[in-house]
């Protein structure tokens, strides 16, 4: 599994807000219509009103690298290019494991964590 994590940092919160709707479309696309993906949004930073924060996860390396050659890529690239973007921090993540936070009791796991 891969997660993708990105700041966007755009002029203002006018441009944040409005690139968070023209990209609204291409994000729920991208979900429906490329196999691999289990999770795409594009969303304001409550804490920072410049800011949009972007959360993906992929099945694969594969699948990541389909969608950066697939339409919605470029349509968002052209989205975000036309918003008033000034910055942008993006990292990927190669997930080698993964289970739930919280065990059956509701309470954190430590299993997890004790690695």
């Amino acid at each position: 599994m891969i997660v993708v994590s990105a700041e966007l940092d755009f002029a203002d919160e006018a441009a944040r807000d409005a690139a968070v709707e023209k990209t609204t479309a291409l994000q729920m696309a991208t979900r429906a219509e490329e196999p691999g993906c289990i999770a795409y949004c594009f969303a304001p930073d409550p804490g920072v009103p410049t800011r949009m924060q972007v959360y993906e996860v992929w099945e694969d390396g594969p699948t990541l690298a389909a969608h950066l050659k697939h339409p919605n890529y470029f349509g968002m690239l052209e989205a975000l290019m036309g918003s008033n973007l000034v910055n942008s921090a993006n990292r990927a993540y190669l997930v080698e494991r993964e289970e739930s936070v919280y065990g059956e009791d509701g309470k954190p796991k430590s299993s997890f964590f004790a690695d």
